[in-house]
Formats: structure tokens, sequence, C-alpha cells
């Protein structure tokens, strides 16, 4: 099923009068199919181990994000969502688990995770999703996949930022077929971990293997 028919059963919320709450679209007595996306298969890899500790705290995001509902924009001011379909965790959860995953498969920490082993950890991952979208054509034929977050790498003795900076990644989908759709976000939130992680390991000043 393409996008075009799925949206006359959407609601739109944002910037529209007379919309009714979001709950709407989940179909309360319809059961929605469940995905998942997966961490980076090949991260970047630290020449070793340190004995360091990384906390990756949950990200933020705006409403229309803060859901298991997959977000579709057919246009710039309009935010909706697939009807048969969603996340297995809620967006922001979501990402926290693949961040964590990818930064545990780069080897270079003794510990990641959402929370320290002991009262604190060394660093903290602090991060703010502001986009993480299907952009549909005009035609509602095909997508380009949108992805936006800002993070911060945080000491936390004294709390100092050690680095910031944005992360963008895209991706292009001909069809508008949910799994299509699916795969179009897992390729573009790979590439984006990818570059996640390696900035944390750089930041750092921890070596990459060759």
């Amino acid at each position: 099923m393409t996008l075009r028919p799925l949206l006359l059963a959407l609601c739109t919320v944002a910037l529209l009068p007379g919309c009714s709450a979001i709950s709407v679209l989940s179909g309360a007595a319809t059961p929605l199919d469940a995905y998942d996306l997966n961490a980076p298969a090949s991260p970047p890899q630290a020449r070793s181990t340190s004995a360091r500790q990384v906390v990756v705290e949950l990200p933020t995001a705006p409403g229309a994000l803060a859901t298991d509902r997959i977000l579709i924009r057919p246009h710039p001011l309009q935010a909706a969502y697939l009807p048969e379909a969603k996340w297995t965790e809620e967006t922001p959860t979501m990402l926290q688990t693949l961040m964590v995953r990818s930064l545990e498969d780069s080897n270079a920490f003794r510990f990641v995770g959402r929370r320290p082993l002991g009262a604190s950890g060394d660093y903290a991952l602090l991060s703010e999703l502001t986009d993480f979208q299907a952009e549909t054509t005009a035609d509602g034929k095909a997508a380009t996949i949108r992805l936006r977050l800002t993070a911060r790498l945080v000491r936390e003795d004294d709390a100092r930022v050690l680095s910031s900076r944005s992360f963008t990644s895209s991706a292009n989908v001909a069809s508008t077929e949910t799994l299509a759709l699916v795969e179009g976000f897992n390729t573009a939130n790979q590439a984006m971990l990818s570059e996640v992680t390696q900035w944390v390991l750089a930041s750092l000043n921890i070596g990459l293997k060759r």
C-alpha cells in the first residue's frame, strides 16, 4: 500500500485546525505492525579499550517525535503518521538504545549504558532529536528520509562540555511502501550513528584501527 491512499486515513497534527488527538491514529482496536532499526554493522573501531565509562542520556525530542509512531511529512507544516505501523519503542528510546549499541561495538570503553555503574560515569552524551521523518514528494510516490541530531559530550566531574556537533543524514526512497520507508530510515540512521560514534572517539582522543 502506497502513502497516497494511506494519507486519507491520517490525521494531521501540526498547524491544522480541528484535528483530533494523536491517539485516534492508533486505531485502538487494530494491532499495528512494529518495526525496529539496526545499529551500524561496522562502526568505527578503537585500537584498544579504555577504562572510561560513557552514559548515553535519553535524547530530548519535540512532541511529534516523542512517540512510537512513524512520522511522515507530506508538507513541511504537516505532521502525520503511518496508520498501520509503529516503531518497537518510542523514537527517542529507540535511538538511545542504538547509540548505546554503536558505542559498545566500537570497543572503546569499559562501560556504555543508560546509567553509570557507580555514582556517576566519566562522560555523558546528551542529545536533541529534531528530525526523524519521511518527507514525501508532491505526488506521494517517493520520499526522502531526513534525520537531524544535535549532541554534546559532557565530562561528568565538572559538567564541562568537551564537544558539541549537529549530525544530519538522509536517504532517498523510491517507494512509499511501509517496508521501503523503514529500510530508508535504517540506512540513514546507521550512517548518522557511525558519525556520532566516530565523533565521540575523536573528541576523547581515542585512536582508531586502520
